[in-house]
């Protein structure tokens, strides 16, 4: 298994604030008007469908990765879960509405936690069992065996301390909690510049975990695995609908950065077809 100075990354928190902050509002003009801004689970390959259906194809595949997450999760009404990245509080949201559960959701951008505060002001029957805090997934500002269930989406390749994300996790849940994510892997430690360059130095991120290793260090941590899926063509899958999808940004303002936009998602394709880039899904318990 990689050391922890492998796993921490070369950028910073501040650095993935600063991006997430500036970046939200132009995600959101493409990808999902409401802000649920993770990847998708398809049935077919998106690119068999006409253009017109991209959209509708990339959000139901969204939701099917919810719902497989879900399924597998044990989330009930006597659930206290926390949401581990949660963005603009969508899943948060939905989480406590299907299920029942009580849900806590953080994270490092603030302003995604204004706009998923911003959301629950809208649902005021749920104000009692849904909060969200600004905070670090490094340093979470909760006493340990708090949840009975962590759950995460597209969160913690972003978190340049990764092996202290997982012991964090570990820490707050309960004896018998099951935490419950997907993240990016590196099926390989040897990338091309245009992956480094499309794929990582523009998401600011970088990991040594495989989908194997990822594993090894779950369990080095302290978690069982129950079981684990690779993702990487259903990945492949989303990053072309978002391609397309930002190819027909029509704002005149907007349509060269678009356009790159469009061009550096197809990069990120080529680095999943080329094993450069992964995508996977895991389940264990404390």
């Amino acid at each position: 298994m990689p050391s922890r100075s492998q796993n921490q990354s070369r950028f910073s928190e501040s650095e993935t604030e600063a991006y997430y902050d500036a970046e939200d509002a132009l995600y959101r003009s493409f990808w999902d008007a409401e802000g649920s801004l993770h990847w998708g689970v398809f049935t077919s390959d998106p690119q068999s469908g006409p253009d017109g259906s991209i959209r509708d194809s990339f959000l139901t595949a969204c939701s099917r990765l919810n719902q497989i997450m879900l399924e597998n999760s044990g989330i009930g009404s006597g659930s206290h879960v926390l949401d581990l990245g949660c963005g603009n509080g969508n899943t948060s949201l939905w989480l406590c509405q299907t299920t029942g559960a009580s849900v806590t959701g953080i994270d490092l951008s603030g302003v995604r936690i204004d706009n998923a505060t911003q959301s629950l002001a809208e649902y005021p029957d749920l104000a009692s069992r849904v909060a969200f805090h600004k905070a670090s997934a490094t340093d979470l500002p909760f006493e340990e065996n708090t949840f009975t269930h962590v759950w995460s989406q597209a969160t913690i390749y972003h978190v340049p301390d990764k092996t202290t994300t997982l012991e964090e996790a570990y820490r707050v849940l309960q004896p018998g909690g099951f935490m419950v994510f997907d993240d990016l892997t590196k099926p390989r430690p040897d990338i091309s510049d245009e992956a480094r360059t499309f794929v990582y130095d523009r998401l600011l991120f970088d990991t040594d975990f495989s989908f194997y290793s990822y594993m090894d260090a779950l369990r080095e941590t302290g978690f069982k695995v129950l079981d684990a899926r690779d993702l990487s063509t259903h990945l492949a899958h989303s990053y072309t609908c978002l391609s397309r999808m930002a190819a027909t940004g029509n704002d005149p303002e907007r349509r060269e950065r678009f356009a790159a936009l469009s061009d550096a998602y197809l990069k990120m394709v080529n680095a999943v077809h080329h094993e450069e880039l992964g995508w996977a899904q895991y389940r264990c318990v404390k």
